[in-house]
């Protein structure tokens, strides 16, 4: 347990980072699950739709540093294959 005020602190403070990086990553799956939802149920608009809204989500996490840049640039390139081939 922390002795010092200064620990104490800096334990809440990541805590709350803890839950605002878990609410980040898991909207971020949910989008990409929506558009590879769309993809097996061959919706090609429902899925250009969902890329872009997944795709926002992605690039809000880079900017919050919850998610590393080449990361991000995978996930987007191998969506985007796969809405492409549809």
């Amino acid at each position: 347990m922390a002795n010092s005020k200064s620990a104490k602190k800096r334990i809440t403070i990541a805590e709350r980072n803890r839950e605002r990086n878990q609410a980040v990553k898991s909207r971020v799956k949910t989008m990409v699950k929506k558009v590879l939802v769309a993809i097996e149920a061959k919706e090609v608009e429902a899925a250009n739709a969902a890329l872009t809204v997944a795709y926002k989500e992605l690039d809000k996490a880079v900017s919050k540093g919850i998610l590393k840049k080449n990361t991000v640039s995978r996930k987007k390139s191998r969506l985007a294959a796969k809405v492409n081939a549809l």
